[in-house]
């Protein structure tokens, strides 16, 4: 069962980037450090509800 997630900037909170997730073998949201264009910067973005 795969679903699609939205990762937001902390920092700006732009919905930047979008993946496939695994809900089954991940149950925890996702964390990840990425570039966002809006920032001009590497953030940290996490997984929104």
């Amino acid at each position: 069962m795969r679903n699609k997630v939205i990762l937001v900037c902390e920092e700006c909170l732009s919905r930047n980037y979008t993946y496939d997730r695994n809900k089954l073998s991940n149950p925890e949201r996702m964390v990840l450090r990425k570039y966002c264009k809006k920032c001009n910067k590497h953030t940290i973005h996490k997984e929104t509800k």
